[in-house]
Parts: C-alpha cells; structure tokens; sequence
C-alpha cells in the first residue's frame, strides 16, 4: 500500500484542475491532432504525426501522475483546526532571524504545492523539519549550506 502523502486543500484544487485540464482539454486537442496528421500520408515521416504522438504521450503520464497523487492524498485543513501556536503542516510561520533581525514568512505545504518564491516551503526541506513540531517564541537552529542559523518563532498561523 502505498504512503499517504500530506497536501493543502489548495493544492489538491489545483492538482484536480490540472486534471481537469487534462482530460476535458488537452487530451481531445491531441487525439484531432493525431487524426488530422494521419490523414496526411505515410505515418513514418509525418512529423506531426510524431509530435502529436508524443505529446500524447506526455499528457497520458502526466494524467497517471496527478490521479496517482490525488488517491495517495491525504488532504489536511489547518484552517478547521484550534491553532495551539505549534508549528504543522499547512501553517504559516513568522520567523526572523536572530543575528540579521531579517523577518521571513513560509507556509509549510506538500511537496508538489512547494515554491519558494511564493514562501511555501515543502514539508521534507530542512527548514521545515527543522520547524515542525516547535512552538511560538521558540528558537530554532536550521542547517542550511553556509552554516547554521537561527530563527525565532515569532507567529504560528493556522490559515
């Protein structure tokens, strides 16, 4: 059987839209496409004929893919639960750093919802394992490839 894998509600959305997408959308465009292409004559040097294929391809794996994830999910709403200022998967968590006194904010998401750009941090990096399970006001010294530094909680949000 396989693992649960954790997943914020709005990555499950977006993983059903993508699906959604996929098969209502993308998967018609291609079979047409295949079919206009063969129409065209001798499938060996067809290069449309190739592409759409592959493309098919793609779309296939990529529909296995999302399914796969969405029956392993285990989908987690913070928002229903009572914020005890301990830091879980989906809270968002206020940290500055000790010695630069720079504030940072990350939510603590699933692996296919992780972007550090937008501040979600994906449960198995080092920061958030390094933070799950700690409290408001702690400080926690994270690992990361200069060195070692130090954050303090400031504020555990369950939004």
């Amino acid at each position: 059987m396989s693992e649960r894998v954790p997943m914020t509600i709005a990555g499950e959305a977006r993983l059903r839209e993508e699906l959604q997408q996929l098969k209502s959308n993308d998967r018609p465009r291609v079979i047409a496409a295949i079919s206009d292409a063969r129409e065209h004559g001798d499938l060996k040097e067809n290069a449309e004929y190739h592409a759409a294929r592959e493309q098919q391809s793609f779309i296939e794996g990529r529909i296995q893919e999302i399914e796969g994830k969405l029956s392993a999910a285990q989908v987690i709403d913070v928002t229903a639960m009572e914020n005890t200022g301990r830091v879980i998967f989906g809270t968002t968590v206020h940290l500055l750093n000790v010695d630069t006194d720079e504030q940072v904010v990350y939510k603590i998401v699933g692996e296919d919802e992780a972007d550090i750009k937008e501040g979600k941090l994906s449960i198995s990096s080092p920061i958030a394992r390094a933070l799950v399970g700690k409290s408001e006001d702690d400080v926690v010294a994270i690992r990361v490839p200069s060195g070692t530094v130090e954050y303090e909680i400031e504020k555990v949000e369950y939004v």
